[in-house]
């Protein structure tokens, strides 16, 4: 099954940053991947579902004209809704996707150790909704730790060989560690560019 908000909550409760993500080099600089890898300097739409205390939405917010960021945990929304509460551009909300899904669409959509929390089901729901979601051309970035987990549902490298078989995407950036896995993708049609390419060099 699909871990629960309540499962969250719990979490937080014990510790306002569970994960450690807000020390240490290893999330700094995973964080810095992250950014780099993004085909485009900016995007005009963004959505972050799963976006925790908010420590990569802050340098998303700076490469977005509009940030859509969500967390099943109402500490973590707390948290980034403070961390952001300048940045009028940026919307903070209590969701997770599935069983919600966001109103609009997106150019990018990043989606940061997020997947691996859900069951077969709602993984399913999930990358639907986001490829529905994404404008052509658009890009889905997914990042996840590749270490055994055995609380979650399913292992990070899983949910990257899942992603590889969805239609309507096509793979423009690959970027493999011993601890993660990051890869992002274009939607279809049209056909993909690669990075030299967004920024019109042949």
């Amino acid at each position: 099954m699909s871990l629960s908000s309540e499962y969250f909550d719990e979490l937080y409760a014990a510790d306002a940053d569970p994960w450690g993500i807000e020390r240490g080099w290893y999330e700094e600089r995973k964080r810095a991947v992250v950014l780099a890898a993004l085909p485009r300097p900016r995007y005009a739409r963004a959505f972050e579902p799963g976006c925790a205390g908010g420590s990569l939405s802050v340098p998303l917010a700076a490469r977005c004209d509009e940030l859509v960021c969500w967390d099943p945990a109402q500490r973590a929304v707390d948290a980034t809704r403070a961390r952001l509460a300048d940045r009028p551009h940026v919307r903070v909300e209590q969701g997770a996707l599935p069983p919600r899904t966001p109103d609009g669409t997106f150019d990018l959509v990043v989606a940061s150790e997020v997947v691996y929390y859900l069951d077969d089901a709602d993984r399913a729901a999930f990358w639907d909704a986001v490829t529905e979601r994404l404008r052509p051309g658009g890009h889905l970035l997914a990042v996840h730790w590749l270490r055994e987990a055995p609380e979650y549902p399913v292992e990070g490298g899983a949910v990257h060989d899942e992603l590889a078989d969805r239609p309507g995407l096509a793979r423009v950036v690959r970027h493999d560690e011993a601890d993660f896995r990051l890869e992002v993708y274009a939607r279809t049609p049209p056909e993909p560019r690669s990075v030299a390419q967004e920024t019109g060099l042949r």
